[in-house]
């Protein structure tokens, strides 16, 4: 089989995320009938019907949803690779790390304190990014990014857990489960939820950054469901009760698989050395709040 090409790729996707051939062919610049050429041609030499047509609609197959998600990838990976030899050719050399504000767990001064001790560690750059870390990593404009989950998607990236904690709802104070000691999930069934943008729409708010979270829940247009280190560093009026069966928020460390870079093993072992560091500690504080008491409104 002929070797496919970037370019054909790239054509597939776009008509794959648009669904429609003449708004694929606008966006890529390209006339119409010369973008249905080129994926017939795909589809041939994959020996595979890689879309559903009719006059109505178009759809993908089963092997188009195979093929968008392993193009994305490989989209990516190009990217990613043309990026890093770029700037590998600079001379100095760095490390790109992409993390959401407040979303460190309070550990990132003391893993960057204790990176820059190894002999390895290059200067590292913070790339602030409120949604889409992942995306970072995949094209090459981060070489590492803090994730959480079950947020952020992880899946093909190689990861190091820094922290687990579980989560909170946060509440207007006169909401109707604002005098609650515990909540569960079924509890919030139907309440929208806000959402970071760029994620998935699950009918939820969207929001673009935690002041905007904070002012659509304190004016009860939706409920926050965070973690516990990210509600500890907010300053608001609001209810925090904590929600017993939701799934811990994650906090990872992440980077591309295959990676050989020693300044990024360097930075991983760092973040590995204070995160157990961390978890030492908590293990033997013997005064922390027991879970399950709802918490008094915080004022600024």
């Amino acid at each position: 089989m002929d070797r496919v090409e970037t370019r054909e790729l790239a054509y597939f996707v776009a008509v794959a995320e648009a669904l429609h051939f003449g708004r694929a062919a606008e966006g890529l610049g390209l006339a119409q009938p010369a973008l249905s050429k080129a994926v017939r041609s795909l589809e041939r030499r994959l020996d595979v019907t890689l879309f559903d047509r009719t006059s109505r609609r178009v759809e993908l197959t089963p092997a188009g949803e195979v093929l968008l998600d392993e193009a994305r990838k490989a989209l990516a990976a190009v990217a990613a690779a043309a990026r890093r030899t770029q700037r590998a050719g600079r001379g100095v050399p760095y490390l790109a790390l992409a993390a959401k504000p407040g979303g460190d767990a309070g550990l990132l001064p003391r893993i960057l304190r204790r990176y820059e001790s190894d002999p390895a560690a290059v200067p590292v750059e913070l790339v602030t990014a409120h949604e889409d870390r992942v995306s970072l990593l995949r094209d090459g404009r981060a070489d590492l990014a803090l994730l959480h989950t079950p947020f952020d998607d992880a899946a093909g990236l190689e990861t190091a857990e820094l922290r687990a904690e579980p989560r909170a709802a946060l509440l207007p104070p006169d909401h109707r489960l604002a005098q609650r000691a515990i909540l569960q999930l079924s509890d919030l069934r139907g309440e929208p939820v806000g959402r970071w943008a760029g994620y998935p729409d699950d009918g939820g708010v969207e929001v673009t950054d935690l002041a905007k979270l904070l002012r659509v829940t304190s004016r009860g247009r939706a409920i926050a469901l965070l973690p516990r280190s990210v509600l500890d560093t907010l300053d608001h009026n609001l209810v925090t009760v904590p929600v017993v069966d939701a799934a811990p928020a994650r906090l990872l460390l992440a980077w591309p698989q295959g990676t050989n870079s020693p300044a990024v093993s360097a930075l991983v072992r760092a973040a590995r050395e204070v995160a157990a560091g961390y978890r030492s500690v908590k293990s033997s504080d013997r005064s922390l709040r027991p879970v399950g008491m709802a918490e008094r409104p915080r004022g600024r």
